[in-house]
Parts: structure tokens; C-alpha cells; sequence
């Protein structure tokens, strides 16, 4: 297990003083990006053979928002990996270590030169320390949109801010991008985010949204194309 410490600071804060749902996720993603780190030997390998490990897919249970200067202790685990994929929990506790973010995640290894998946050597994935998977709601990574038909918004142009250091938006920013579509009082207790395609610098993001009971899916696509599928409920 691997983890990070935080304070909710003003930048991270939303306008009534409570940790963004965006900023929770860049923590996530942060802590698992570093746990890489206490894994000398994948680390090592992923290195030799130019690979990364893109996030594929995730759930979030959101069980309390933490308010201006909490202190937090994000950790991340992994509790399964394939030649291909590996599965990890990364929860977001508070200073009495009661969780308030539950997610478990899905991350594909790429070959950083064509872009493709690439699988790990067995001896590498016996290498590595696989943790108990924690307890929450699991899922299913697979989001299917509505057979009916949807609303289709104003595109939303891919800038440099939302570029990270592997050339393509930012996970957290396709969250960010899909939330500012959300009604203003719709509150999100739980999100799950399917991501499909990576996107570039300039590109043309068009959203659909689709409402069905108390859930809301978006999808984020380039003409026919879906790049990510994000759903709130």
C-alpha cells in the first residue's frame, strides 16, 4: 500500500468551502501515479520496455466531502493484475480514518511508442505485492448508454490545461468537463468513467447527455467516435 497526505486548501475548495470532486480525483490519481514508486521492479521494467499504465476505468462511492483544512490520507493499493490490466482501490480517509472516497480502478499497459496495449512478463507480475481488495460497492466497468435518444450540447475545445504529461487529457478532466453540464442542483453522490479514446491538444469534444431516473451519463465523443462515457448518480 502506498499513500500520500493533504490538506483541503483553498484552491481545492469549491465555492461553499468543500473538497471538489476534481481535485479529489487529481489526489487519486496523484497517489497512484507515485505508488509506482514502492514497485522498484515494475517500475524498472515499465521503464525498459517504454510502457505506462493508462486509467481505463473507475468508480467513485462518495461517502462524505471533506470541508476547508481537513486533513487527509489518500491510499492506494493493488489487488489483482493480468498481463495486461491491473486492479487497485484507492480510498481518500480523513484524519480519524473514516474513508470518505471509496474507488477501485482499472489501469491498461501501453506501449508509449505505437500507443498499443503491451503485456508484462510473468515474472514481473509475480513480483508484485497484490493487497486484499477493500470493501465497497463494485460495479461494473462497462457503462452502456440509453437506447434512447440523447441531448446533444456545444462542443468543448481541448486546451493545454487539460493536456498531462502523456501528450492526452487528463482523466480528472473529462470529470471536469462533464460536471460543468450537470444541473446546479444535481448532487453527486457516485460516479463511474469508462475511457475509451484519448484526446489531443485542439481536438473538438462533442457532449450527449442522457437522464434516466436519478442518474445522469455523458458521453464525450469525436463524430462518431466516444472518447469517455461518465455517469453521476
Amino acid at each position: 500500500m502506498y499513500s500520500l497526505n493533504y490538506k483541503v486548501t483553498t484552491s481545492t475548495c469549491n465555492s461553499e468551502g468543500r473538497l471538489k470532486l476534481f481535485s479529489a480525483l487529481q489526489m487519486m490519481q496523484d497517489c497512484s501515479e507515485m505508488w509506482i514508486d514502492s514497485e522498484p521492479e515494475v517500475k524498472n521494467y515499465f521503464l525498459q520496455q517504454n510502457m505506462a499504465q493508462l486509467l481505463a476505468t473507475r468508480q467513485v462511492e462518495i461517502i462524505r466531502v471533506p470541508e476547508y483544512k481537513e486533513e487527509l490520507t489518500v491510499t492506494t493499493s493493488v489487488y489483482g493484475m493480468k498481463p495486461m490490466f491491473g486492479f487497485r482501490n484507492t480510498f481518500i480517509y480523513d484524519a480519524q480514518g473514516n474513508p470518505c472516497y471509496k474507488t477501485w480502478s482499472m489501469g491498461a499497459f501501453v506501449d508509449k511508442a505505437v500507443g498499443k496495449l503491451k503485456r508484462v512478463d510473468d515474472a514481473t507480475i509475480q513480483s508484485m505485492k497484490l493487497e486484499p481488495q477493500l470493501e465497497m460497492n463494485y460495479k461494473d466497468r462497462r457503462i452502456i448508454l440509453p437506447k434512447t435518444e440523447g441531448k446533444v450540447l456545444e462542443p468543448i475545445k481541448v486546451l493545454r490545461a487539460d493536456i498531462d504529461y502523456n501528450k492526452h487529457v487528463n482523466n480528472a478532466n473529462y470529470v471536469r468537463m462533464a460536471m460543468e453540464l450537470l444541473p446546479e442542483d444535481f448532487v453527486v453522490a457516485g460516479l463511474r468513467v469508462e475511457y475509451r479514446v484519448a484526446e489531443k491538444l485542439g481536438d473538438m469534444l462533442i457532449p450527449t447527455i442522457y437522464r434516466h431516473d436519478n442518474v445522469i451519463i455523458i458521453s464525450l465523443s469525436i463524430g462518431e467516435e466516444v472518447s469517455a462515457i461518465i455517469e453521476f448518480c
